[in-house]
């Protein structure tokens, strides 16, 4: 079974995050390396600078380190077909330009201001993009947010989602926690952190089943741990090693120790073919 633990986020805007998002659409090396070469054409005037691009990518990545003794080179070895299309799709590069101007918008309303809460600083920053008439779609302000935050252990937790009062009853063992939101009680569920997920096997009969195990195994280390039903598996692990391997009989030491004498005599029957030949 999977066990959760809720995401947990500080956020500022940055100049840093800004220039991040610069190479938001990926292969960042080589986008930094265009974007050197060509500045903002490659947004305002793409069309025109397409050819040229098509060049610096084909010589993108080539080797002419070869064997230096036979004069020999490697051949050039190009980008693959899916990556090079992406570079040379100029909605990538628009699209990346797009998150630039609103972090950039977003940093003059904001400054340098840390949020401790992301939950407030993703409300400040939808509020933001629609003061300044931008809009960004929700994978293009999902990554926003994750280039401008960092965990931070002591942060509130991310709400992935929140229910209306008396819709929803409460289960913090399986996600759904008692919050209040603008002053209102209601259940939330939060935002998992990945790199906090962890497995647990527990056996079938286990006594009280697996809210008891957790209950007893996890929660007194981890209390906003919750369980992942959707991802929890039945069934039996079989190692395959444990059962089918047949491991070689060990050679006994006799058999060891006749293959040692049997070296050296040959290595010695090799020094005195050698001695022979010297005199």
């Amino acid at each position: 079974m999977t066990v959760e633990r809720p995401l947990r986020l500080h956020s500022r805007i940055t100049p840093s995050a800004i220039t991040a998002l610069r190479t938001a659409s990926g292969d960042r090396e080589i986008r930094e390396a265009a974007l050197e070469q060509f500045g903002d054409g490659l947004v305002a005037e793409f069309a025109a600078l397409q050819p040229r691009l098509e060049a610096f990518l084909d010589d993108w990545g080539s080797e002419e380190a070869g064997d230096e003794d036979e004069g020999d080179e490697s051949p050039k070895r190009g980008l693959p077909d899916k990556r090079r299309k992406k570079l040379l799709d100029g909605t990538t590069w628009q699209r990346d330009e797009q998150l630039v101007a609103a972090a950039e918008a977003l940093r003059e309303l904001f400054s340098d201001e840390l949020f401790t809460d992301h939950n407030h600083f993703r409300a400040e920053v939808q509020k933001g993009l629609k003061l300044q008439g931008l809009k960004l779609s929700a994978p293009d302000l999902k990554l926003l947010l994750r280039e401008t935050s960092w965990r931070e252990e002591a942060a509130p937790a991310v709400i992935a989602k929140a229910h209306k009062p008396g819709k929803m009853a409460p289960d913090s063992l399986h996600g759904l926690f008692e919050a209040e939101i603008s002053g209102k009680a209601c259940v939330v569920e939060y935002e998992p952190d990945v790199d906090l997920r962890d497995s647990e096997q527990i056996p079938l009969l286990e006594e009280g089943g697996i809210e008891a195990f957790i209950r007893r195994e996890v929660l007194p280390f981890t209390p906003d741990a919750w369980i992942n039903a959707e991802a929890t598996k039945v069934g039996y692990e079989v190692s395959f090693t444990r059962h089918f391997y047949k491991p070689k009989p060990l050679r006994s030491l006799a058999e060891i120790a006749a293959d040692i004498r049997a070296i050296e005599q040959e290595a010695e029957g090799l020094l005195d073919g050698l001695l022979v030949g010297a005199n």
